[in-house]
């Protein structure tokens, strides 16, 4: 597996290794041996699993709070959509601003966001599945939300039209009034 770091420290794009012949491909997508090795330490708890059967549904930014907060493992098993990751670790250089990849199916690749980071993405065709990993287990109770469409923030998703969100999504907070207890370094 090959990994890569981005312009956000902590963010990786984790690309396995295809090995295909006529019958179809094989990928290993995850192995806590060879991210052990790579120096990436993490045990996933939870798996996830969503279903957006429409282009343009658009899905964040979300996080939880310390003590529940969450690494995920990301990526898209049917279809493509645009992920991103938003620093929001108080202190960090990179504060408040943002990463985003395109995960396909086709590309197979992964995003791995540390704790931290608010986390989002844009479903660019129909029937888009994404499945990802997490490191604790869901808090009702810690789960918070910025605005997608924070203009501090200025994440340029690629769409034409409005996107498909859902209602607490669009009451999220922008960045300067979330809550958020995260303090980078630490």
């Amino acid at each position: 597996m090959k990994i890569t770091k981005t312009k956000l420290e902590g963010v990786l794009v984790f690309e396995p290794v295809v090995l295909d012949d006529r019958r179809g491909w094989f990928i290993e997508s995850y192995s806590q041996t060879t991210l052990k090795a790579l120096g990436v330490e993490v045990v996933f708890v939870q798996d996830n699993h969503s279903l957006s059967t429409e282009r343009g549904t658009l899905r964040g930014l979300h996080y939880q709070l310390h003590p529940k907060a969450q690494v995920k493992l990301v990526r898209c098993t049917n279809g493509a959509i645009f992920d991103v990751a938003v620093d929001i670790r108080k202190g960090s250089p990179s504060y408040g601003k943002w990463l985003g990849i395109e995960l396909s199916a086709e590309n197979k690749k992964q995003l791995y966001i540390p704790k931290g980071f608010a986390h989002g993405f844009l479903t660019l065709t129909d029937n888009v599945e994404v499945q990802y990993k997490v490191d604790t287990e869901y808090a009702w109770n810690f789960d918070r939300g910025i605005r997608w469409d924070d203009p501090t923030i200025n994440i340029k998703w690629p769409i034409h039209n409005e996107p498909i969100v859902s209602d607490k999504d669009q009451k999220a907070p922008l960045l300067k009034d979330a809550e958020h207890n995260f303090v980078f370094g630490k």
